[in-house]
């Protein structure tokens, strides 16, 4: 960045650092003891849908990569596309593996970034639920290298839970790197993996 740059207040935007999602586990400990929600095995990466056939080989290699983790069953990561046209793959782990999780979707967004895929990529998260059978997601934003937290309210209404939102995010703010602009957390309404 130069000195015009600086002048004409244009800033360079953040590099993804996708090693951030390896805090993910220690930051579940504490959003446990904070706030009594779990781990619920479910996490998935969001980006803009792509067509053809470079991408369906990145995701044959991502299928058979994960694949290989031999405590694995069943399909590792499934393709989902939401209502508003954005494409998931889906990791599906029991609640006690949440490393192992967020080794699949380091994975998956390595392997995207990797094949060229990279300025696709949106956002990834990870599934949390309480015995209140509340809901909450922690949320990588891929270009911004930053997390925040959405937690939906029950019910077939699109509200949130914002009390909750702002209470995880205090709680976690020493162990993730946290979005400070509010605007910036987006709602992920019916994403897969939540």
């Amino acid at each position: 960045m130069g000195l015009l740059d600086i002048l004409l207040g244009r800033t360079k935007p953040v590099a993804p650092d996708l090693d951030q999602l390896f805090a993910l586990p220690s930051a579940a400990v504490t959003l446990e003891a904070a706030a009594g929600f779990t781990p619920t095995g479910g996490g998935a990466v969001c980006f803009a849908t792509v067509e053809g056939a470079a991408f369906e080989q990145t995701h044959r290699e991502v299928q058979a990569l994960l694949d290989a983790d031999a405590e694995r069953g069943g399909v590792p990561v499934e393709l989902h596309q939401d209502d508003y046209g954005y494409s998931w793959l889906v990791s599906r782990r029991s609640p006690d593996q949440l490393v192992q999780l967020v080794n699949d979707l380091h994975a998956v967004n390595s392997s995207m970034e990797v094949n060229g895929f990279g300025p696709q990529l949106l956002c990834s998260l990870v599934s949390f639920g309480d015995e209140r059978g509340r809901r909450l997601a922690l949320v990588y934003l891929y270009k911004r290298g930053t997390f925040y937290p959405f937690a939906p309210l029950p019910g077939t209404a699109q509200r949130r839970d914002s009390a909750l939102e702002l209470q995880v995010k205090a709680a976690l703010v020493n162990d993730l790197r946290t979005e400070q602009d509010l605007s910036r957390w987006f709602p992920v309404w019916g994403a897969p993996g939540l």
